[in-house]
Formats: structure tokens, sequence, C-alpha cells
């Protein structure tokens, strides 16, 4: 059975940094993109970051030069570095592992940043 569970979540000031973790199980994960989304009340989920199995990373926009995605394959876990945190980036944060047509979500930590 695949289990994505993140870990890190909190409240945080403006301006400030936390780190998110997932901790995967249930896959190879060596072989599967990961991903951070969000969901922020009222919104759709959107993308935050991504690192594909073969070492890339995107980012969106609005999260470039903030954000960094990394992962340990050997640990199986992927991790969120959230620094210049703004009240707009307080949502839910989801982990996230494809490969091919399987496709996997966490249960999701709440991120709140205070002005």
């Amino acid at each position: 059975q695949v289990h994505l569970v993140e870990s890190g979540g909190g409240l945080v000031q403006a301006g400030g940094s936390l780190r998110l973790s997932c901790a995967a199980s249930g896959i190879i994960f060596s072989l599967f993109d990961m991903g951070w989304y969000r969901q922020a009340p009222g919104k759709q989920r959107e993308l935050v970051a991504t690192f594909t199995s073969g070492s890339r990373t995107a980012y969106a926009e609005a999260m470039e030069g903030r954000f960094t995605i990394s992962r340990d394959n050997a640990k199986k876990m992927v991790y969120l570095q959230m620094n210049g945190l703004k009240p707009e980036d307080t949502a839910v944060y989801y982990c996230n592992a494809v490969l091919g047509a399987a496709i996997y979500w966490g249960q999701g930590t709440q991120v709140t940043v205070s002005s």
C-alpha cells in the first residue's frame, strides 16, 4: 500500500522559513516524479515544485527563488525548503508522486503565514 506522509507545516511569521518533508512508502521511490502542490481556502490546488526521477526540478513562478525542492532516494524522502514566506503562501501543502498513470497524494500539511 502506498503512503505519502507530509510533515513540517505550522504557523510562521511573514519572512520566515519552514521545511516540509514527505516520507514515501510502498513505491519504488527513485522511479517516481515527486512534487509539492498547495491549496488555499476557496482556491484550486496548484503546483509548487517538482523533482523528476531524472533529477530535473521546476517551480511555479511565484515560488521561484524562495522555495527549494530536494529529494533523497535512499531515504524515500522529498523536501520543500520555503524561505521568505508571505501570507499568500498560506495553504495546505500536499506531496505528490507520479509514474505514468499512477498518481498518489499525501494527506497534506497546513502552512499558515501571519503578517
